[in-house]
């Protein structure tokens, strides 16, 4: 029995020293495989069972990802502060509809009192404004509304239209010189033979030259002369008669004065209007531009 032990350390001391001998110095114990660690450690036995390692790969660092920064928010504006009497204003048109729909859908003695008494105070500060604002414009010409267009004052009214008249009529004698006068009519119409004559005494009293212009081809008293539709009224859009526009033949440029009879006064108006500086601006669509023959 001692021989056998003996000679089993013997063969485990020569196993260990020739595997020591295959190995290089160089070798470190990782790069040692499971077998020869298997080998080595004896002492566990031949039966010894052990997982391999698992070699994990170097990993790559990981870079810290930052979030994405949003931008900051915009500074919040203060609200504006009211006036103290703007404060006052709403606070006091809120309590005068409470107050009125209060009485409406409780009408008693009270609810409709408070009402009262508030439009009342209303009222009276509304007077009050009224009050101020015609003394400021009193004191100030330029906000005087008496003072400037047509004034209230019988005496002060006579001037006014006396100097409006004498500036229209200079006007329309200037507007003799490149305007005319376009008068469409119909010879059985009762309308146009009411208002030739009207259009007669506007053409003497203020040199514009008149170019009367029968639909039917028939005449009309006053206007022996006269032009049959050429098929012009439908380029105007002449639906009724009388008609009257006021033409420019240089430029051709024809603009509604109206439709129907009209007196001298109104012609005097409405051709005043229509043909004043700026005037085409305003409603562009009542001038055309047609080439007269």
């Amino acid at each position: 029995m001692r021989t056998y032990f003996i000679l089993a350390a013997l063969v485990a001391s020569f196993s260990s020293s020739s595997l020591f001998a295959q190995t290089t110095p160089s070798d470190s114990t990782e790069s040692v495989s499971i077998k020869q660690k298997f080998w080595i450690d004896s002492r566990r036995g031949w039966h010894f069972y052990e997982d391999p390692e698992v070699f994990d790969p170097p990993k790559a660092p990981i870079k810290e990802t930052l979030p994405p920064q949003t931008p900051p928010a915009p500074p919040v504006k203060a609200p504006e502060s009211k006036r103290p009497e703007i404060v006052e204003f709403e606070a006091l048109q809120k309590r005068l509809e409470e107050s009125r729909n209060v009485a409406i859908v409780r009408p008693t003695e009270e609810n409709v009192k408070r009402y009262l008494e508030l439009e009342a105070f209303v009222v009276k500060q509304a007077s009050y404004f009224s009050d101020v604002a015609q003394r400021v414009a009193w004191a100030n010409p330029d906000l005087d509304v008496t003072s400037q267009g047509r004034p209230t004052n019988v005496k002060a009214l006579q001037v006014y239209e006396d100097e409006r008249r004498t500036t229209r009529s200079e006007s329309l004698a200037a507007l003799g010189q490149s305007h005319v006068l376009m008068f469409f009519f119909r010879s059985d119409c009762k309308y146009c033979h009411a208002f030739a004559p009207i259009v007669q005494a506007f053409s003497r009293k203020h040199g514009i030259k008149v170019m009367p212009i029968s639909l039917d081809g028939g005449p009309i008293p006053g206007f022996a002369e006269f032009k049959v539709d050429n098929g012009i009224s439908k380029t105007l859009g002449v639906q009724s008669v009388p008609a009257t526009f006021v033409a420019e033949p240089f430029t051709g440029n024809i603009t509604t004065i109206g439709f129907g009879v009209m007196s001298e006064s109104e012609l005097v108006e409405r051709i005043t209007t229509v043909t004043a500086p700026g005037a085409s601006t305003l409603t562009p669509s009542v001038t055309r531009k047609v080439a007269l023959q």
